[in-house]
């Protein structure tokens, strides 16, 4: 449909809290396949609402190698985590950076789909870091809040000032 523009750190819309979706409607259903677009667009593994300046409680993740396996869920919830993992975070809202994050190992989320079902979604590893990562965006967290040291170049190991 269309690529939007993603919000960049810095833009307040990306601090608030998302509001609960109601119900699913054409503008709604509009607003997920823009999501998916941008997402794929900018060659990310996930997209919050927020992220297009939507305070919406809804995201979208693929992190299937070929990215042809797209989850979107609407008002998710984390019932679940076990395990720890830690590793380079990066963000389509914090362009060329990452960090070093710790996260949940293993995951699990209750959310709705886009025909307002309720689904139960399952993930480790970089599903359960996108999951948890995304989940922060409807919370008004960004990543480089839990940052463990600098935030560095995505393209080199050095450190950014």
């Amino acid at each position: 449909m269309a690529i939007r523009n993603i919000r960049e750190v810095g833009d307040k819309v990306l601090l608030k809290v998302s509001k609960e979706v109601k119900e699913v409607d054409n503008k709604l259903l509009t607003l997920i396949e823009d999501m998916l677009d941008t997402m794929y667009d900018a060659a990310g593994v996930g997209l919050a609402a927020p992220q297009v300046g939507v305070l919406k409680r809804v995201i979208v993740i693929d992190v299937s190698p070929e990215g042809d396996d797209p989850i979107i869920l609407i008002n998710p919830v984390i019932l679940e985590t076990d395990g720890e993992q830690t590793g380079d975070e990066g963000c389509l809202s914090v362009p060329g950076k990452v960090g070093t994050v710790t996260r949940p190992n293993y995951v699990k989320v209750k959310a709705f789909n886009e025909k307002m079902e309720e689904i139960t979604v399952e993930g480790t590893e970089l599903k359960a870091r996108a999951l948890c990562h995304e989940i922060d965006h409807l919370n008004g967290v960004l990543y480089i809040e839990k940052t463990e040291g600098e935030l560095r170049n995505s393209y080199t190991t050095e450190e950014v000032q």
